[in-house]
């Protein structure tokens, strides 16, 4: 398949290319890594009369520490760089150990931050990890911008708050609390598949060892990345052993998550994933709370 004829323009700022899409609103496409963008287009699922290429925009592909604490990542930032940058692994080991998972490295090194998070398929890893992270993500118009809560960010499948004239630019990930641990774990049929489930983990314990506060994000779940936050109340004050990380992965498979199946999995057998990887998930996540492994050091 071919794309429909489109107009090409490739702006050398962030204004002339928002300015772009002010006049031209959703019949232009902004073009990051293209990994999802031209394969819907090939395929006429998008029809785009203008692609704004915004790959020369320099001052979107950045890595940066917060002074505050946490991580700042511009939207234009590659997959790649991601999963080898030492500031990840220092300052967001759940985002740097999910990169690996993200397709192949060929896709990870033209695939950017911003285009997966602005696409929003719900068998991304990208959009789990800065849901389970909390983070804040900035876009911008020509008229000017706004920050956005990663809970508020997303609204379905393929579906952001995005207007027609904004653009995704920043993504801010705020430091992890003492004592917190993060793991995330996906099952897929072969490295670089779309995972058949996935689930990323963040617990934060007191100082008595209990569990202060939890939080559990799945993957190929629903139409979007679920946050399973009845699962992870349970998990609120109570020791974390096997037998809480038990119930807190049934309470998510039955109640909370809404996996639809494909031509590889029924949602019994997605559910049923989601209640093995929750529990390996939460094990991992408070051993790294206490002080164990870290998933940015060699296995």
């Amino acid at each position: 398949m071919k794309p429909a004829p489109f107009d090409y323009a490739a702006p050398d700022s962030l204004e002339a290319a928002l300015a772009l899409k002010a006049e031209h609103g959703d019949e232009a496409k902004f073009l990051a890594g293209g990994q999802s963008l031209v394969p819907a287009m090939n395929f006429r699922l998008v029809q785009a009369a203008l692609l704004v290429d915004v790959n020369p925009l320099a001052e979107l592909d950045f890595v940066w520490p917060d002074p505050a604490g946490g991580l700042r990542l511009g939207a234009m930032v590659r997959q790649r760089r991601l999963e080898r940058d030492p500031l990840v692994a220092r300052h967001a080991p759940l985002l740097f150990e999910a990169m690996p998972c993200v397709a192949h490295p060929q896709i990870r090194s033209r695939g950017t931050l911003g285009g997966s998070l602005a696409h929003a398929d719900p068998a991304a890893e990208l959009p789990v990890i800065v849901l389970a992270l909390d983070a804040r993500l900035r876009v911008q118009s020509a008229h000017g911008e706004r920050w956005i809560p990663a809970a508020d960010f997303f609204q379905g499948l393929f579906t952001t708050v995005l207007t027609p004239e904004e653009m995704l630019v920043e993504i801010a990930l705020p430091a992890l609390p003492p004592r917190t641990g993060t793991s995330f774990l996906e099952f897929a049929r072969r490295r670089g598949d779309y995972a058949i489930l996935g689930v990323a983990a963040v617990v934060s314990l007191d100082e008595r060892g209990g569990c202060l506060q939890a939080r559990l994000v799945y993957l190929n779940a629903g139409d979007g990345p679920l946050d399973a936050r009845q699962a992870a109340e349970l998990l609120r004050g109570r020791p974390p052993t096997p037998a809480a990380f038990l119930a807190a992965a049934n309470h998510a498979a039955e109640h909370e998550i809404a996996p639809t199946g494909n031509v590889h999995a029924t949602p019994a057998y997605q559910r049923h994933l989601a209640r093995v990887l929750t529990r390996r998930a939460l094990a991992m996540a408070v051993e790294r709370a206490r002080g164990g492994s870290d998933p940015a050091s060699p296995a």
